[in-house]
């Protein structure tokens, strides 16, 4: 059994920052503990000792010697050492190489350790992306082409807006997943969120991606026009519960700095506020628009820290996705997501007016049959498209959507 950790107090002086604790693979705590607080865990794990919530870099086990990547977050992590097959103490091999986190590259009770995280986020330039696609499979409310659609938009990504592969990180739960640190869990959707922005600076372009189910609950903190807030669902949720728009915007909006962007594509119901950003933008089927203070009542700050952030949903906040095969003919698609790529090959510098209504009138089309019935049973096709809403944009900030381009 590993030993019970020094106090803060017994550290080095350079290592003095309070560390929290977590277990691989179970849920992480909303506040954490100190680590003079940890209580030894039986010899099913091994410690991995780190000191501060700013560092990453490597450990090394005391039993074999094999080097290890320090996790994401400054947390005292419990991993099973690949090198040894054991669970002895891994202390920390100084000096720590950088200050740029990861995600954790060993996991309980697998032998084989998955290849080492990929380079820090800052090395790929100025372009990161995590993209969510979570089709629910084993549950009767199964979303088809939710993991298509996540796919699809990596492609795009890459091919379309030139996104390094290794700078886009895609948490799907299709079956042939094989690594357990890319499936949408709560613990591990989080994670991803947080390394989205983390390191971020001027001229970084961010996006952020969901496709899957959305929900409302009750506003608790009262900031919510409207008494709800609302929220994304985990592929867990159903023991874990949902991320809210407040952690949301906590996470991947208030952090931006200034010059640099999130643009975040929200493909699901009741997404229109799903970033809590303070401004919605209003159109008619004229084109006309206006932007509505969504600002908080309690005088909560919604905005960013400099950077400018936009958010492509599905629909409004009382309003319903539509996932159905009725544009390709083939695959199951979000409205959203189709129409969204749709429109961004077919013109060059287009901007967010010009996208929006691209966006609308491919949904318009295709409620009314534009596209022909021999994509899927007509009768089926209508009733799915129907009650979905149109797209929606808001934003940390007003502006001019017909002259702004879209630079992602």
């Amino acid at each position: 059994m590993a030993a019970t950790p020094p106090s803060i107090a017994q550290q080095p002086a350079s290592m003095a920052t309070p560390t929290r604790a977590i277990n691989v693979g179970a849920p992480e705590s909303s506040h954490g503990s100190e680590v003079a607080a940890v209580s030894p865990l039986p010899p099913s794990t091994t410690r991995l000792r780190i000191w501060s919530d700013n560092d990453m870099g490597r450990a090394r086990c005391m039993q074999c010697g094999r080097p290890v990547v320090v996790p994401m977050q400054a947390y005292n992590v419990y991993i099973l050492c690949s090198g040894c097959q054991g669970y002895p103490q891994v202390q920390p091999n100084y000096p720590l190489l950088n200050s740029t986190p990861s995600f954790i590259n060993f996991a309980p009770g697998f032998s084989r350790p998955y290849p080492p995280p990929p380079s820090p986020a800052s090395a790929y330039g100025n372009k990161r992306a995590v993209l969510f696609g979570i089709s629910y499979a084993k549950q009767d409310n199964r979303i088809k082409g939710a993991v298509n659609d996540a796919h699809c938009m990596k492609y795009f990504l890459i091919d379309k807006l030139g996104f390094p592969t290794d700078s886009i990180r895609m948490l799907t739960d299709d079956p042939e997943e094989r690594n357990p640190l890319r499936i949408p869990t709560m613990h591990n959707m989080r994670m991803a969120m947080r390394w989205l922005v983390e390191g971020c600076r001027a001229g970084d372009s961010l996006v952020f991606y969901y496709s899957g189910h959305g929900s409302r609950v009750v506003d608790r903190n009262m900031d919510e026009v409207d008494g709800y807030d609302e929220a994304i669902c985990p592929v867990d949720y159903e023991h874990e519960g949902k991320i809210i728009d407040d952690e949301i915007n906590a996470t991947i909006v208030r952090p931006l700095p200034r010059g640099a962007k999130l643009h975040a594509l929200v493909d699901t119901c009741f997404s229109g506020t799903v970033l809590d950003l303070p401004f919605m933008c209003r159109m008619n089927r004229k084109g006309y628009y206006g932007w509505e203070d969504h600002r908080s009542r309690r005088g909560a700050y919604k905005g960013t820290n400099g950077g400018v952030a936009v958010c492509i949903s599905a629909c409004d906040d009382d309003g319903s996705a539509a996932d159905t095969s009725a544009f390709s003919g083939m695959e199951s698609s979000g409205a959203l997501t189709y129409s969204f790529i749709q429109a961004m090959q077919d013109e060059a510098k287009l901007t967010y007016g010009r996208l929006l209504n691209a966006m609308r009138s491919t949904i318009r089309d295709a409620k009314e049959g534009q596209f022909g019935p021999n994509y899927e049973d007509y009768a089926a096709m209508e009733s799915r498209l129907q009650y979905a809403h149109e797209p929606q944009i808001s934003s940390s900030e007003k502006f001019d959507i017909y002259s702004k381009p879209i630079l992602m």
